[in-house]
């Protein structure tokens, strides 16, 4: 069963669970099960996805039941009227906040501007030998992209040097090698944890969180994250 975060006669929203894909996939088709077909089936009836979270990104997942909606929705989204906020643990420590202003290249070779602010939340440091260290650097920051292209967050993090911890193939593969060997880590660390926008029909302002996975929260525990609010 998905957990629904909301649901009235217009709109749907789930927090989607890491590894589950949104629909059909040319580029995972060895996947069977889709977020479209489970959440109909739960609910009844046809439901329009808003917007795309990768596979391996958990998080809050917003659903039109109707396609007048769902275009109402797909404008704001491309008007930038709807705020996404992200948590993501990232190796090293980054600035304290910044704007990465970082042009992206689509799988059709088209250049595409991409804008992604974030700031950092905690610090970590751990026993773990990395590179003849005997500590590990990490952080978890929150993320608000601006722009929504394909995998945005995972590659800017990567072009500012602190990857996404368990980001396969924009992160560092010695990293999640480092955490599948020693904790049997095969998640990402990227997690959408608030949408903000205004309802289609009546225009009230909605606040959608999505709390943390387990996965997430064992990762959080090691590096000593408080995580608390976010669960």
């Amino acid at each position: 069963m998905l957990e629904i975060l909301y649901q009235d006669e217009y709109i749907i929203a789930i927090n989607k669970p890491s590894g589950l894909l949104v629909h059909k996939s040319f580029y995972a088709r060895d996947a069977k099960v889709y977020a479209i077909q489970e959440l109909r089936n739960q609910i009844g009836q046809h439901v329009y996805p808003i917007h795309r979270l990768d596979r391996k990104t958990s998080g809050v997942l917003l659903f039109a039941l109707d396609k007048e909606v769902l275009k109402i929705m797909n404008d704001r989204f491309a008007t930038r009227e709807v705020e996404k906020k992200y948590l993501a643990i990232l190796r090293g420590w980054s600035p304290e906040e910044l704007t990465i202003d970082y042009d992206l290249t689509n799988d059709d070779d088209i250049k595409q501007n991409a804008i992604t602010y974030f700031h950092r939340l905690q610090n970590a440091e751990v026993d773990l030998e990395f590179n003849n260290k005997p500590t590990s650097r990490y952080c978890l920051v929150e993320a608000i992209p601006e722009t929504g292209r394909m995998h945005q967050l995972r590659k800017h993090f990567k072009h500012i040097f602190h990857p996404i911890l368990g980001s396969r193939p924009h992160g560092c593969n010695k990293q999640n090698k480092l955490w599948l060997d020693n904790f049997d880590l095969k998640g990402m660390m990227l997690h959408a944890h608030q949408l903000i926008f205004n309802h289609p029909i009546n225009n009230e302002q909605l606040i959608l969180n999505a709390r943390i996975n387990e996965e997430f929260s064992k990762v959080g525990a090691i590096l000593n994250l408080d995580l608390s609010k976010y669960k």
